[in-house]
């Protein structure tokens, strides 16, 4: 098996989002990664939050460390998600929600957006929401553990269905462990390490904490190894399959064409074909309604 290499990194700085919320942001603006539009490692403290906002065109995936997160939007869905869970929500052809941090505690947790392919989207919205104790898990050995929240580890699957292949998985090594992920050969993809220090790759590059590391896409490699020296490391790995279709980016609204971006921004503002029910609308938790845990 031939082994996928880093080929760049950085160092995530902290940075303001939303009301009051600060991020660590690995992708987004002018640095994508197809299918992947954005991810942030975020954290937020009561009253700050994310208010009502829109999305159409692509999905989003919320998986909370630390805390918990309210989310209510314009279908009347809400729902609070702790430590471990997985929210994974496909805008589709629109939504207008919220999400604000329901414990008096920091809520830290990574947010992935996903481009949807042009067929999909416009196809209604949905959700796939994850307890922590219902996400699979591999221990191939002892001082191992990948938590599956998408894709397949060591024979072990996760249930969640994804539009766009994708695979996204926490790993813990323990002090000296090794492991040798199979990646999918058609797959771009990146890590952001949580804790510790590891060495990645075919080439053992040197990840620490808060750094983004970007993988290969040499087609020839299946595989990422990644061993902790020098203590115990904690990262996840994102891979996902590049849609290779034209992309347009107008904040929450990820199309295919200008033309379109243009669609979507009138038909937020008229409510229509798609964003009815936000006409009116506001949610409960936006206004600090949500009780605290």
């Amino acid at each position: 098996m031939a082994a996928r290499n880093i080929t760049k990194s950085f160092f995530a700085k902290s940075q303001s989002e939303g009301v009051g919320a600060t991020v660590r942001r690995c992708i987004g603006g002018s640095r994508t990664l197809d299918p992947f539009l954005l991810c942030d490692i975020f954290e937020v403290t009561p009253p700050s939050g994310f208010p009502d906002h829109p999305h159409r065109g692509f999905e989003t995936v919320t998986y909370l460390l630390e805390g918990a997160i309210a989310h209510e939007d314009f279908g009347g869905n809400k729902g609070i998600i702790g430590p471990g869970d997985v929210q994974w929500m496909t805008a589709g052809r629109g939504i207008v929600h919220a999400e604000m941090p329901a414990s008096r505690m920091p809520s830290r947790g990574i947010q992935l957006w996903i481009n949807l392919a042009r067929e999909n989207k416009k196809i209604e919205p949905a959700y796939q929401d994850l307890k922590d104790k219902d996400i699979p898990r591999a221990k191939p050995e002892p001082g191992i553990e990948v938590k599956i929240i998408a894709g397949e580890s060591f024979g072990v699957k996760s249930s969640v269905f994804t539009r766009t292949p994708t695979m996204i998985m926490d790993f813990k090594l323990e002090k000296g462990k090794k492991i040798a992920q199979i990646i999918p050969k058609d797959h771009q993809g990146f890590i952001y390490v949580l804790n510790g220090i590891g060495y990645f790759g075919g080439n053992q590059f040197k990840g620490e904490e808060h750094n983004a590391l970007f993988l290969d896409d040499d087609n020839n490699g299946d595989h990422i190894p990644v061993e902790a020296k020098d203590g115990d490391l904690r990262f996840i790995l994102f891979t996902g399959k590049p849609l290779k279709e034209p992309m347009v980016n107008y904040g929450p609204f990820v199309m295919n064409s200008e033309e379109e971006i243009f669609q979507t921004m009138f038909d937020y503002d008229k409510t229509t074909n798609g964003f009815e029910r936000a006409k009116n609308w506001h949610s409960s938790i936006a206004n600090g309604v949500t009780e605290l845990q």
